[in-house]
Order: C-alpha cells, then sequence, then structure tokens
C-alpha cells in the first residue's frame, strides 16, 4: 500500500526515495592529495561551508532532474514531460557514476565543517544516494526484476493529475507514448534469462496491464481534445505503445517455461538493503525475533477481541465473520464513505496538526497497477492545489468467484486501510513533507519512514478509539497489524532463510487470515519486493522512538507533539530522526511488548 507517487518499488528505486546506510568521514581530495604546508589556512568557517553544502545540495536535485525525469516531472516539474531515463546498461553505469561523484562530493563535508544542521542534511542526502546506489549496483534487480521498471513508467500523471489543461496533458501523454517503445527495449535488453517465475508474472500483468490501458482507457480520456493534428499524432504513438506493451508481456510470458524460484537475494545482500536504505544494522536473527514477537502479540490481541465478537469460534472462522460485513457499495465506495469520520476523529481527539485542507478522492486502480490492494497517488512538492487520489483495486477477474468476492475486505478492516492510505497515514503524513521547510526533504520520502507511518497510524487510531474501539474494530486493525507481520518475516524468510512461495501463501492464510488472492499476491509480491518487511520495520522504530520521546517529554499534549515533531523532517531514515529528536547516535532501536502483553 505504497503511495505511488514515492513508494512503489520502481519508483523508490528510480527516483531515490528510499533512504540508507552509513556515511564516509573523507576529506576533500585536494586536501587528501597534497601536503599541508608549514602554517595552514584558517579551516573554512562554518557558516561558509553550510553554504557551501546548500549549493551542492541545490545540485544534486537538478542532477537528479535531470537523470531520472519521470521523478521530475512527478514532483511537478513540467519541464520533464513526457520524457523517460535512459534505461540502457549504459545509462544505469552513467547514473551509477554520476552517483558515486556525488556521494564523493558530500562525504568531503566533514562535521567539524558543518553545524547540527549541516551535519543532518548531509547525512540525509547521503543515505539516498546510498539507496539508489545498493538498487542500481547490489540488488541485481536492473537485470532481473520488471518492478525495477514497470511503475516507474506508469502514465498515471497525465491522465489522472490535472495540473495543466487536458490538451497540454494529452501532448505530454504522446511524448511518453513516443518514447516508451525505445524504454521498453531497453528494459527487455536489460533482463537476463532465465527469470524468476513471480518476476515474470509481474511483468506479464503489468506490462499487458499498459497495453490494454493504451487501448481501451486512454482513447476515451483525450476523446474531447479538439486538435486534429495532436489526435492524429496521438493515434500514431498509442499504437506503438500499445504493440511494444503487448509484446514485452508477450515475451515474458513465453520465458515462463523455463523460470526459476531463484529470487532470494541471501542473507548478505539482506543485510546490506537494510543498512543501505534504512541505516538498519542489526542481526537478522534478531530482527526475525523481533518480528515473531510482533505477530505474537497480534496474535494474543486477536484472540481476546474474537472471544468477545465471536465466542467459540475459531480464530479464522472470526477473522471470516469480521470480513462478511461488507461495506455497502464495495470498497471504494465505503472508503469514501470513511474518510470524513476519520478526519474529524484526528481533530476532536487533537491527534496530528493537519496542514491545510486538501482532501484525497477515492478511485478504482487502473488495470496496470493491481497488484496490492491499494495505494495513493499524491501530488509532488511542485505542485498546487492538486487532489490526491487513493485507489483501491477489484479483484483479478481470472480468480474464482469465491475468491473475488473474498477479495472485499469487510468494512472494520477496510476502516484500517483508509487509515493508512488517507487519515493519519500516507495522505496526511505528505501534506506535513511537502511543507517541510527543506526542499530536499520534500522530495526525498523514504520507505519505512512513509510505510512505518501508515501502519503505526492503524494501532494509534485504534488506541485513540476510532469508531468506538469495539472489537470488530479491534479485529480490523489486527487483520491489517499481522498482515504486515507476516510480510515482515517473509520478505525475511523468502531471501535469507530458504522459504518458499507456498510456505509463505501458507503463513499468509494461517496467520494473517488472508483470503486466497491476497495469500497469493502477498507471498509473490514478498519475492519482487525484499524490502516489504518495511512496513512494520519503521512502525516497530516509530512506537520505540515514541516511547522513548514521550519520556522525556510528558504532557497533555505530548502525542500531537511527537506527530508533528516526527513528521516534520521531510522522509529520511528513522535512525536520523531518532537522532534528531533524541540526540545521541544514528542507530535503529526497535519496540517489543512486554512478555506476554497483547496490543492494546
Amino acid at each position: 500500500m505504497r503511495p505511488l507517487r514515492t513508494l512503489t518499488l520502481s519508483a523508490v528505486i528510480a527516483a531515490t526515495l528510499l533512504a540508507s546506510c552509513s556515511q564516509d568521514k573523507a576529506l576533500p581530495a585536494s586536501q587528501a592529495a597534497t601536503p599541508a604546508p608549514a602554517v595552514t589556512a584558517p579551516a573554512k568557517p562554518v557558516a561558509n561551508r553550510d553554504a557551501d553544502l546548500a549549493t551542492a545540495v541545490d545540485g544534486f536535485i537538478q542532477g537528479m532532474f535531470d537523470h531520472d525525469p519521470v521523478f521530475a516531472a512527478n514532483a511537478g516539474k513540467h519541464e520533464y514531460d513526457g520524457k523517460l531515463p535512459d534505461y540502457s546498461a549504459d545509462g544505469l553505469k552513467a547514473m551509477a557514476t554520476w552517483l558515486h561523484d556525488e556521494r564523493s562530493k558530500f562525504t568531503a563535508f566533514t562535521d567539524d565543517s558543518l553545524d547540527a544542521e549541516g551535519r543532518f542534511h548531509r547525512d540525509y542526502v547521503l543515505a539516498v544516494i546510498d539507496g539508489q546506489l545498493f538498487w542500481l549496483e547490489q540488488s541485481g534487480f536492473p537485470y532481473s526484476n520488471p518492478a525495477f521498471y514497470t511503475d516507474h513508467l506508469s502514465p498515471s500523471m497525465y491522465v489522472t493529475r490535472p495540473y495543466a489543461p487536458l490538451a497540454d496533458r494529452m501532448a505530454a501523454f504522446v511524448r511518453y507514448e513516443e518514447a516508451l517503445p525505445t524504454a521498453l527495449a531497453q528494459v527487455k535488453a536489460n533482463l537476463k534469462l532465465p527469470l524468476p517465475a513471480s518476476y515474470i508474472d509481474l511483468g506479464v500483468n503489468s506490462f499487458g496491464g499498459y497495453a490494454a490501458f493504451f487501448k481501451h482507457d486512454v482513447p476515451g480520456i483525450f476523446a474531447s481534445v479538439k486538435d486534429p493534428a495532436l489526435q492524429a499524432r496521438f493515434k500514431t504513438a498509442n499504437a506503438a505503445a500499445i504493440k511494444a506493451a503487448q509484446e514485452l508481456a508477450d515475451w515474458l510470458k513465453a520465458q515462463k517455461p523455463h523460470a526459476t524460484q531463484d529470487f532470494a537475494l541471501g542473507a548478505d545482500k539482506f543485510a546490506a538493503m537494510l543498512r543501505a536504505t534504512e541505516r538498519v544494522d542489526l542481526p537478522l536473527d534478531r530482527l526475525k525475533a523481533i518480528g515473531e514477537s510482533d505477530l505474537k502479540r497480534n496474535l494474543a490481541s486477536l484472540k481476546s477481541a474474537c472471544d468477545q465478537f465471536a465466542p467459540g469460534k475459531s480464530l479464522a472462522a472470526c477473522v471470516a465473520k469480521e470480513a462478511a460485513d461488507k461495506p455497502t457499495g464495495g470498497a471504494v465506495e465505503g472508503a469514501r464513505k470513511q474518510l470524513a469520520g476519520l478526519r474529524q476523529f484526528i481533530v476532536d481527539k487533537n491527534l496530528v496538526t493537519i496542514p491545510g485542507d486538501e482532501q484525497a478522492k477515492v478511485e478504482e486502480a487502473p488495470p496496470f497497477n493491481r497488484w496490492n490492494f491499494a495505494y495513493i497517488e499524491i501530488p509532488g512538492p511542485y505542485e498546487k492545489n492538486l487532489p490526491s487520489v487513493y485507489y483501491i483495486a477489484p479483484p483479478d477477474p481470472h480468480w474464482s468467484k469465491a475468491d473475488q468476492a473474498a477479495y472485499v475486505p469487510g468494512k472494520a478492516a477496510l476502516l484500517f486501510v483508509s487509515s493508512h492510505e488517507v487519515w493519519p497515514g500516507h495522505f496526511l503524513q505528505f501534506l506535513h513533507a511537502n511543507r517541510a521547510q527543506w526542499m530536499f526533504g520534500r522530495l526525498f520520502v523514504g520507505y519505512a519512514y512513509a510505510e512505518g507511518w501508515a501502519h503505526y497510524a492503524e494501532e494509534m487510531m485504534y488506541d485513540q478509539g476510532v469508531d468506538g474501539a469495539t472489537p470488530e474494530v479491534h479485529i480490523g486493525q489486527l487483520t491489517n497489524a499481522l498482515l504486515r507481520d507476516v510480510r515482515y518475516l517473509s520478505a525475511i524468510g523468502l531471501h535469507t532463510g530458504g522459504m518458499s512461495m507456498a510456505e509463505s501463501e501458507k503463513m499468509f492464510r494461517e496467520q494473517a487470515f488472508q483470503d486466497p488472492g491476497s495469500a497469493r499476491q502477498q507471498a509473490a509480491r514478498g519475492t519482487y519486493d525484499p524490502a516489504y518487511l518495511n512496513y512494520t520495520l519503521g512502525k516497530l522504530m516509530i512506537m520505540q522512538l515514541r516511547q522513548d520521546w514521550m519520556a522525556k517529554h510528558p504532557g497533555p499534549d505530548a502525542l500531537k507533539a511527537f506527530h508533528d515533531q516526527f513528521l516534520s523532517y521531510g522522509g529520511p531514515p528513522i535512525p536520523l530522526v531518532r537522532q534528531q529528536m533524541l540526540g545521541g547516535p544514528v542507530e535503529a532501536k526497535l519496540w517489543t511488548a512486554p512478555a506476554g502483553a497483547p496490543a492494546q
């Protein structure tokens, strides 16, 4: 349930929205290469070095826009509309070389040459660079994983975001489609056979979904534009884009007989991913034990809630009873009805500042982005007065009727999806991020920061009494929490412990009580999105930070003050936020409940 603007896997990779690892404290190259004179000049004043850092940050942002025009356009820099990155092997190598050069530039800013804010800014930039470099160079994903590209190629901005008159957006979309065949050819050339089966399925569904969207939906979107020349150009570009997308989907489908199950990163790369993207450097056995503890905590709470809601029934039957209470009119209509009440609850309880009067719309997800139940698309920080859209995917029409019906959640479970995506989850978090004092913090928001906050928000809302905090409501919250616990453990198991997709799917069904379609979907996602443990990982870091911060800042408004301060930084790695809020070293601390204590 990641916001499309920043947190789909390909966007995180290609738009550097993951966070990162350790920073070197190297001297500038000139100092390293030249012997010191007998009498050294005074060190450059801190104020000047901070100004130099600000100039370097501005240069990095501009460089990112130039290397990744999709990132720039989504941020609201529409001079980049219609352009796509160079996905060729040479293009990816050039991107990595530039990032290494930028990393050297920022490590040259030493601790003693910067003030406290400057050190935080430097470390935040290094975090983004290191995360980007992991996905480009260490993960192997550019050459194996279609998720590296799929959502980053999304045309959603042009067809759903009213940032300009429709004719202008159509012209941008045409430029995008004209560039698409070359980009897709580069993607195909990059993928080294054989591929894991789940990667193939993702690519077939995504690229085939693009082709279907271009063929069946897009012509109607632009039909009202009265420009014959543009319509003729669109017709040509659209036909070529449909052909290129479908051919790539068909090529991937043809690889299925030769598919492997070789999706695991391995323990070393998985640990490197956590260091490089989230500054989390904990032993994997310790991480696994923490996840198992949280799963146990939430299962104990589910039993307690079910004893009241469905006495005498199994946990599976209890969850099925909650799931049977479907939202009237379906999930999209049900979510629309929930948002106003969630926002008012935040206001009445004074839980967190709502900075602005923006609202989120709710719509059905487009065909090319239905690999997960829900996500939100949020306009970038350079946009003004544009809506965000909370998308909900319908069930796969190829599933059985029973599986399709089961895919639609109960009202209580949907309430916490809406909390996660909108109030007070992603949407509210980005209202804050888009107003951060530092533009870099508006642009680069990390996976664990955003997903951790959104998942944390679910439990916090229940704890504060949302919708009466009835046993049924608690079950809705807990099923969402258990889903994320099993993601956490599946990510570790699939990539470091020899877990198969079938074993992961079974875990989703038996310990997260997911319907069959969702369980298959979630197990597959774990293979190509190994960082989806960040929902629970981020949540547990935030819960520990809250406990430690509020112990030092007690008072009736401490919870709101904590939330407002946490959301003020943009979206760096949570250990960097911990350092800012508490002082001390950069370290990851994950909350664990006292032994035997259920979720509240």
